[in-house]
C-alpha cells in the first residue's frame, strides 16, 4: 500500500501519520482518536509536570491499546540575563498599564522545562511505545534510560546536519521539519532562521543522508501533501495544523476562528511569546512587538513576562495569545480526528496508486 513500509513495521501502526504534539492545543483526546484510527497519537509533555504526564497517559491507556508518543523538549536551560529581562519588561510596560498589571508581582522563570530525571522516571514506569524530542536530544544518560525502557526514539531536524547528528546518536526515525511548519522550530545546531529549508527541499536531502525512516513535517495537510512527501522518499508524515479544527483538539475559539479564515499568508515566524521563533497567526501582540524582537530574552525566559498579559486580555479575541499554525492552515478541515486520519490516508493512497498506474502506462 505504501512505498516505504519501514516506519509502519518499526512502530507497529497501520497508517504512516504522526499527529504532531502541540503543547496547549492537544492532549489525551486527540492522541486517542489518532491512535485508534491507525496513526501515531502524541501527547505534548513540555508544559506538564511528571504527575500530569502520568495522568494524561493514564487516560490514553484506558481508551486505547495502540502505540502512543510522548513528546518532550530538551533545550539547554539559558542563563538568566537581568539586564535583558528588565529591557523586555520595559518594552511590555504599555500592556501592563493597559490591563492594570503590577510588574512587581510578575515572577521570573522558564515556564517550560527540558526533559529531566523525573520525566525519565515516568517513561520508565509508564513505558510509552514512542518518545519524541524537540530541540535535539537529552543528555546521553537520560537518552539511554529512555531507550532501555523499550521506547522508540524520534526527534526533529531542520537541516541535513541535524538529521545526521540525530541518526548518529541512535534515533529510530528523524522528523524533517520544514520552514512551513507551525509552532516552534526544532533547530538545535544553528539559530540562523534565514537559512532554514522548506519541507520539500529538505526531505529528499535528509532521506539521502540517513539510513533511518524520515518523517516529513511542515505544510502537509491533505492527501496531496502526503503523496508528495512519499514521492520524495519519506516513510511517514507528521501533521499538526490539520487536526486543530477537530473537536478533540484543545484549540480555543480565537484559534479556531483564525483557522477558519486562514489564507496562505496568514502566519509568520515570531519569538515574542517565548523567545524562540515559532510559526503562528498574526495578531495585535505579534504586530506591535514583533514579529521578531531582539528584546525578547532567550527561550523560554520571555514567557513569564508575557503570561500575565495573556491572562488579562480577552481570550476570545486572541490578540495576545500564541495561535500556532503552519502555512497550510487554509487546508485544515473541520472533521473529527479519527475520520480525518483515515481520510488523509485514503486520499494519499489513491493519489499514489494513480501516479503508479500512470507511470506503468507510460513505461
Amino acid at each position: 500500500m505504501w512505498p516505504d513500509m519501514r516506519f509502519l513495521d518499526l512502530f507497529g501502526i497501520d497508517l504512516p501519520i504522526v499527529q504532531a504534539p502541540m503543547a496547549g492545543s492537544s492532549g489525551a483526546e486527540l492522541a486517542i482518536a489518532v491512535s485508534e484510527a491507525g496513526g501515531l497519537g502524541s501527547l505534548p509533555c513540555a508544559m506538564l509536570g511528571p504527575e500530569q504526564v502520568r495522568a494524561e497517559l493514564g487516560i490514553v491507556r484506558q481508551r486505547t491499546s495502540r502505540p502512543v508518543n510522548l513528546n518532550f523538549f530538551c533545550h539547554a536551560e539559558p542563563t538568566p540575563d537581568p539586564e535583558r529581562e528588565a529591557g523586555w519588561r520595559k518594552r511590555l510596560t504599555p500592556y501592563y498599564e493597559e490591563f492594570g498589571i503590577d510588574p512587581v508581582t510578575i515572577p521570573t522563570g522558564a515556564g517550560r522545562l527540558p526533559v529531566d530525571e523525573a520525566a525519565c522516571a515516568v517513561v520508565e514506569d509508564m513505558r510509552p511505545e514512542v518518545v519524541s524530542f524537540h530541540f535535539g536530544l537529552p543528555p546521553a544518560s537520560l537518552l539511554d534510560r529512555v531507550k532501555a525502557s523499550g521506547a522508540k526514539v524520534i526527534s526533529s531536524a531542520t537541516t541535513v546536519e541535524e538529521a545526521r547528528w540525530l541518526a548518529a546518536r541512535g534515533c529510530d526515525a528523524v522528523i524533517a521539519q520544514g520552514y512551513e511548519a507551525g509552532g516552534h522550530r526544532g533547530m538545535f545546531l544553528t539559530q540562523e532562521m534565514g537559512r532554514q529549508v522548506g519541507t520539500f527541499p529538505l526531505v529528499p536531502q535528509v532521506v539521502d543522508a540517513v539510513d533511518v525512516p524520515v518523517i516529513a513535517a511542515g505544510g502537509i495537510a491533505d492527501g496531496r501533501g502526503i503523496a508528495a512527501a512519499f514521492a520524495l522518499g519519506a516513510a511517514a508524515v507528521q501533521i499538526g495544523t490539520a487536526y486543530l479544527r477537530s473537536p478533540e483538539s484543545l484549540a480555543g475559539l480565537a484559534h479556531r476562528r483564525a483557522l477558519t479564515s486562514a489564507r496562505d499568508d496568514s502566519t509568520v515566524l515570531t519569538n515574542v511569546f517565548t523567545g524562540r521563533p515559532a510559526r503562528g497567526f498574526v495578531n495585535r501582540f505579534v504586530r506591535e512587538v514583533g514579529p521578531i524582537s531582539r528584546a525578547a530574552p532567550e527561550f523560554p525566559l520571555a514567557t513569564a513576562a508575557v503570561a500575565p498579559i495573556r491572562g488579562a486580555a480577552d481570550a476570545d479575541s486572541g490578540e495576545f495569545l500564541p495561535l500556532w499554525s503552519g502555512q497550510a492552515a487554509a487546508l485544515a478541515p473541520d472533521l473529527p480526528a479519527g475520520e480525518l486520519t483515515r481520510k488523509l490516508a485514503a486520499e494519499a493512497t489513491e493519489r499514489l496508486d494513480r501516479l503508479s498506474k500512470t507511470g506503468e502506462a507510460k513505461a
